[in-house]
């Protein structure tokens, strides 16, 4: 070889680096592999000048075919060939080739090429232009397609980038183009700190550079589809758990941690119903377990029948009740219905709220301390309160859609990033419409109870900066407008079945006063486990789960203090308003002094009477309370945390255990759930019912009493009753009530049943029973034992004029012509 060939040659420096290393991935790839090498050597040794030294690492993943047989023929000794034992994956061969590499600059590229490697030049530009990545891109402007992909391909394709955007890198469109050029020092760093085996590889990479703050162009390249594809339609999911394996690691230590906690708190306050859900009820829920397991197990069954899942005539026959008018939490029970089929309704709500809780302590935890604080004990203890405080102590005996709250956080977030105004204002905008539209279908009153925060607390910001609210009303306003457009087309019949579908109703009446006694926002809950007093609690609330304030003074002190401390900081001050202004809002549209007779108008006055506030229980405002409390508690503690004063840290860590000690709630309480009479659960109801009857129990459902639920949900849900828990019109007006519009033969019944007293029933009464009997197209009537069933018994013996009979544990009358 003469020495104007060595010069030719290029040949590596002394070190043995080169200026470009091409490393090609590899598994059996005899077809496709020796024209690429053909055209990238070609390329290379024509822009010799440009390139410099070069090299060609051909990383074979233990390959069955003549892969390497093409190799080692190639005359180019500038062409190595690395190997593998066995077939472990792209991301495997890829971790292997760069780790052999030696270039200054390291290009990544298929072995399809389906990328021209013309277009290297498009990537050495925009890494010389400060770049640590340049990486080829379908999906930005400028980039040209040749020959496309599978229209399914395309779909999936699109799908994956959308999801990796939203969970690993967001602001890059493509990252699976197979046509990449790192700086050779980062993409070994990045490529030895990698983990995944499979096509996975390429989002860790570019995620290890992101998380570095190392600056990635996405390049506009030329790309045409190339048949012999290695990607197969399993592979997608694959990527997809790829992907979630991913998110996981990058989870610190402490952040794993804080969601074990969370999870663990939330099974200790459910612990007396967890391990058993079938057979342990929660007292404190009066009625509403059955209520909510009933729902869990009607969203089942009408899916797995291809029913209507917005109405259901299982409950109120014959008219039946609107589900979507009822909080059922479609966005919940639906996934959950594979596990309500399997394994029973008790046992989805249990799993649901119990991860549902510990989900929603998460969120808070992650919106702290992305926003708040960076101090991770601080945001833990901040997120623990807003998920853990006693209003949510309370609804968790009863209302999963004020335990399932973990989209709040998400929203919030969502929401601030539109203030930013980052160019991103349409996409956040959508995001922001499909979130609101996943929570409407989780419960819209915790939605709007959370819109009355935001608003209290944009205000209040507003006000304090007015320099940072100049610069977001318009991108807020845009991105809300988008918001808005995605989300109503999706949540438009579903909602106009709510307010004007079957058995809708116009608002429902909670009593004149539902608001929250000033007493109550300083008091102990009754589940407080050093502290709380049932008496008390219950006193100063409508039933135990609307102990919906129950701060205690010590913290409401703390927070003062809080807030005099760091009164200089803008978002202080809002969260300061947030919470006093939710406070006073609670209260009612009127409120008494404590210890006085001086009545005065409440601030909920002013809102009472609009549309979708009068159904509000206004005491639950005082919630909105806790995340606002929570936060102002993160930055006193991360505040305390970096100071040097060890006297003023231990008094304020002193303060913060004295304010919290009493909210540590107690688990909630359960006890042994009733017996189901084997009436229903062996079938023998069946003689009894015939299609398009209902079952009559006597006395009909209602919130008072509604154990006839579950003995249905025992029976398979396989016939229908009149009466139920749930909220339906009443009148012309059609005024929103708690359960069926009233009879007068289940008034009676309801009445004998709580009173133990029979009225004189004659001829009149016999009369209008058959007229009520005959409107629920009732073919039997069932007393099962309860408090005053023989008093039951003769009731209903007089108005049907016959005894019952006595079968597998109810008495029962057949009212069928016959018997």
């Amino acid at each position: 070889m003469s020495a104007t060939d060595t010069e030719a040659l290029e040949l590596p420096a002394d070190d043995g680096t080169v200026d470009l290393s091409v490393v090609i991935p590899a598994y059996d790839e005899e077809h496709r592999l020796g024209p690429t090498l053909d055209a990238v050597t070609r390329y290379l040794s024509e822009n010799q000048g440009h390139w410099g030294s070069w090299e060609i690492v051909v990383a074979d993943d233990g390959s069955t075919d003549g892969t390497r047989d093409v190799v080692s023929a190639h005359a180019d000794a500038r062409i190595r060939l690395i190997t593998s034992p066995r077939n472990r994956g792209k991301g495997n061969a890829l971790r292997i080739g760069v780790a052999a590499s030696r270039g200054r600059r390291v290009l990544v590229t298929d072995a399809d090429l389906a990328a021209p490697i013309e277009e290297l030049e498009k990537l050495d530009k925009a890494l010389s232009e400060g770049n640590s990545a340049a990486i080829g891109s379908r999906s930005v402007p400028g980039a040209v397609i040749g020959e496309r992909q599978h229209p399914v391909r395309q779909l999936l394709g699109r799908a994956g980038n959308l999801l990796i955007r939203r969970a690993a890198l967001p602001g890059i469109r493509d990252t699976q183009c197979g046509f990449k050029l790192f700086e050779g020092d980062r993409a070994r760093e990045a490529f030895a700190a990698s983990r995944i085996d499979g096509w996975g590889i390429d989002v860790e990479v570019l995620r290890h550079l992101h998380r570095a703050d190392l600056r990635i162009a996405e390049v506009p390249v030329h790309w045409s589809h190339q048949p012999g594809s290695k990607v197969r339609t399993l592979d997608y999911p694959r990527v997809l758990a790829e992907l979630i394996v991913l998110r996981a690691r990058a989870l610190r230590p402490a952040d794993l941690f804080a969601i074990l906690l969370f999870l663990l708190m939330a099974m200790a306050l459910y612990s007396g119903r967890l391990f058993d859900p079938n057979h342990r009820y929660l007292p404190d829920s009066l009625q509403d377990q059955n209520q909510w397991e009933w729902f869990f197990a009607v969203t089942a069954h009408n899916l797995a029948h291809l029913h209507n899942p917005l109405f259901s005539d299982l409950q109120g026959f014959p008219d039946g009740v609107n589900l979507m008018a009822n909080t059922v939490m479609l966005g919940v029970t639906v996934p959950f219905a594979p596990l309500t089929l399997l394994a029973g309704p008790a046992v989805a709500l249990s799993t649901a709220m119990t991860l549902g809780l510990a989900a929603t302590g998460v969120a808070w935890y992650w919106l702290i301390r992305k926003r708040v604080v960076r101090h991770r004990p601080a945001a833990f203890l901040g997120a623990s309160l807003a998920a853990f405080a006693p209003p949510m102590v309370s609804h968790a005996n009863a209302h999963p859609n004020f335990v399932i709250l973990f989209m709040i956080p998400l929203i919030i977030d969502r929401a601030l990033r539109l203030c930013e105004g980052d160019g991103r204002v349409v996409r956040d905008g959508v995001v922001l419409g499909l979130m609101a539209t996943y929570q409407i279908f989780l419960g819209e009153e915790p939605l709007l109870l959370s819109t009355i925060g935001l608003v209290l607390f944009a205000g209040a910001y507003a006000v304090v900066r007015r320099d940072v609210a100049k610069r977001a009303w318009r991108p807020l306003l845009k991105g809300l407008g988008v918001a808005a457009a995605v989300c109503l087309p999706l949540v438009a019949y579903a909602l106009t079945w709510q307010f004007s579908g079957p058995q809708s109703y116009k608002s429902i009446l909670h009593g004149d006063n539902a608001g929250n006694s000033p007493l109550a926002l300083l008091s102990f809950a009754e589940r407080s486990l050093v502290a709380g007093s049932a008496e008390r609690a219950n006193a100063l609330s409508l039933n135990p789960t609307e102990q919906n304030a129950f701060y205690g003074w010590p913290l409401v002190a703390l927070a003062f203090a809080i807030v005099v401390r760091l009164w200089e900081r803008a978002l202080v001050k809002a969260l300061a308003v947030t919470a006093v202004g939710a406070a006073l809002l609670s209260l009612g549209p009127r409120f008494r002094i404590p210890m006085t007779d001086e009545v005065y108008p409440g601030p909920w006055a002013l809102p009472a009477k609009i549309p979708l506030f009068e159904s509000v229980i206004e005491g639950r405002v005082a919630m909105v309370c806790a995340p606002a409390l929570g936060m102002l508690l993160a930055l006193a503690l991360e505040r305390l945390a970096a100071t040097r004063e060890r006297g003023a840290q231990y008094l304020g860590l002193l303060g913060v255990c004295l304010a919290l000690l009493p909210l540590i709630p107690a688990p909630l309480k359960t006890v042994e759930r009733p017996v189901t009479p084997a009436f229903f659960t062996d079938g023998t109801w069946k003689s009894y019912v015939r299609t398009g009857e209902s079952l009559v129990t006597v006395p009909l459902p209602d919130s008072g009493y509604a154990e006839q639920l579950h003995w249905q949900e025992q029976a398979g849900l396989g016939f229908s009753m009149p009466g139920g828990y749930f909220n339906g019109p009443y009148g012309k007006d059609r005024i929103g009530i708690y359960g069926a519009a009233p009879r007068y033969t289940s008034q009676l019944l309801r009445d004998v049943r709580y009173t133990g007293v029979i009225p004189e029933i004659g001829e009149n009464w016999r009369a209008q029973a058959k007229r009520d009997l005959a409107y629920w197209k009732a073919g039997a009537l069932v007393v099962a034992p309860q408090p005053n069933d023989d008093r039951l018994r003769r009731a209903v013996t007089e108005l049907v004029g016959r005894d019952g009979k006595w079968v597998d544990g109810v008495w029962v009358w057949d009212l069928h012509k016959g018997t």
